[in-house]
């Protein structure tokens, strides 16, 4: 104020956090925040491996309704086996083992989908001979066209 500037007396000013916190508490704090991210990290995995194990076995076991005839019964109880034991898998939070059984049922899968594969090719879905052959036979109908744009007052003219 001019007062005090007409005294000479200089004014300080210290700001001093209220309640503020110590060194340690912030490095505490830091370190529960990192250590949090982790666990985050981990639960978002197993929620994500959770989520996609559980497509695949509703992908599966729709499959295997449909297409389960096409396929031989040692392949089909692998299947029946990889897909209860993924079941009983996804009940516990190993995220592991939800990965491994999740693999394991992929794995095991594929059996089905080469039958249906096979199934479509019997049925006259691609002629014989390899999948080039096939392409260049639907190449061979493509069309090539010029045309040209024609302008409505052009036509008038004409």
């Amino acid at each position: 104020s001019a007062k005090d500037k007409a005294t000479g007396k200089e004014q300080q000013i210290r700001i001093q956090a209220s309640g503020g916190l110590s060194d340690e508490e912030i490095e505490k704090m830091v370190s529960e925040a990192e250590a949090n991210a982790e666990t985050d990290k981990q639960r978002r995995e197993l929620v994500e491996a959770k989520n996609s194990a559980d497509g695949l076995v509703h992908q599966t076991e729709s499959t295997l309704k449909e297409h389960g005839d096409k396929i031989g019964a040692d392949d089909k109880a692998a299947i029946e086996t990889a897909l209860a034991d993924l079941k009983t898998a996804l009940e516990g939070e190993d995220l592991a083992d939800i990965q491994a059984k999740t693999q394991a049922l992929s794995e095991a899968s594929l059996k089905l989908g080469e039958a249906m594969y096979k199934a479509s090719q019997e049925e006259g879905a691609a002629p014989e001979g390899d999948a080039a052959a096939a392409e260049e036979a639907a190449d061979d109908n493509v069309v090539d066209a010029e045309f040209e744009e024609v302008d409505d007052d052009k036509k008038d003219q004409a």
